[in-house]
């Protein structure tokens, strides 16, 4: 067995996790993983991860765990692998899920020794794999701190906000900006190329305003070119966010017009067949209205 004090372990080695790997290893981390995807265990073989057959394998195997994964099923079936051996350790949770799945996994894993933080990311899979990602991350503050070396390793900044949960409550809010600015940049390229404006000036004269926004510079680009592949973040999966985004907004009791109106716009990308490109794609539901006309 390695020495569990000198690994970091991923559990989810998708477009996030496989580009954390990547980043942990450049920086002389020792990284162990696992997949339930064999492609994606081969990937991460070949960017050095030292790759597990299972998760308990990894929780085992490491002082430090980082999940990465796509939905409260995985997440369930992840608690109870780390739960077969439990090891004292300090579990990252990236994923954007429900805050309830992650404070009952919390309390399951606290029984047993190990530490969950609640740490959504906020950045594409494009931004990740650059390291320009957020952490926003909640729990005990102690044990957040034991990891800060090992998030400074794949992340461009971290923020401590509390309480556990607080982490999930923050990446709604920013996702909330996200859905909306993204079905903005589209409306305004439409509307400057509709115009008469130059194209290939378009996002960078608009971007250099007071109408600037990460989201524009990410996706701006695409939306001119009409170049929705590959993804950083498929519409498809996209839809999984608003859908959280909506319920933690009516349970805040808060009414959202403007995030309220976006999820059609979504709905129509998807109806088009853009389902698994980018949601930079929403500029073709826009595109359409106007020769529509």
């Amino acid at each position: 067995m390695s020495d569990s004090n000198s690994n970091v372990g991923i559990i989810g080695l998708g477009i996030m996790g496989s580009a954390i790997a990547g980043h942990l290893v450049a920086r002389g981390n020792a990284v162990i993983g696992f997949d339930t995807d064999p492609e994606r265990c081969q990937e991460a073989k070949s960017i050095g991860v030292s790759v597990k057959d299972s998760a308990t394998e990894v929780g085992i195997d490491s002082k430090v765990v980082l999940t990465s994964l796509p939905s409260v099923n995985a997440l369930n079936v992840t608690v109870d692998a780390l739960l077969l051996q439990p090891c004292e350790s300090v579990l990252l949770e990236l994923s954007t899920l429900p805050l309830d799945a992650k404070l009952a996994s919390h309390a399951q894993l606290a029984e047993a020794g190990i530490e969950l933080l609640d740490c959504p990311l906020s950045g594409t899979g494009a931004q990740a794999v650059a390291g320009d990602i957020s952490v926003y991350a909640s729990g005990d503050q102690v044990a957040y701190e034991s990891c800060l070396s090992v998030v400074k390793d794949f992340s461009r900044v971290s923020y401590y906000l509390g309480a556990l949960g607080n982490g999930t409550k923050m990446k709604f809010v920013a996702n909330l900006l996200v859905a909306i600015h993204n079905v903005a940049t589209a409306e305004a390229i439409v509307l400057g190329i509709e115009a008469g404006l130059d194209p290939d000036t378009l996002c960078e004269v608009a971007g250099s305003g007071a109408g600037a926004s990460r989201v524009l510079d990410l996706r701006g680009p695409m939306m001119v070119s009409e170049q929705y592949e590959p993804a950083s973040m498929k519409l498809d999966v996209w839809q999984k966010d608003m859908a959280l985004i909506r319920d933690f907004s009516e349970n805040c009791g808060v009414k959202t017009p403007l995030f309220s109106a976006s999820a059609p716009i979504y709905d129509a990308a998807i109806a088009l067949g853009h389902g698994q490109r980018d949601t930079a794609a929403v500029r073709s539901v826009l595109q359409n209205m106007v020769r529509s006309v």
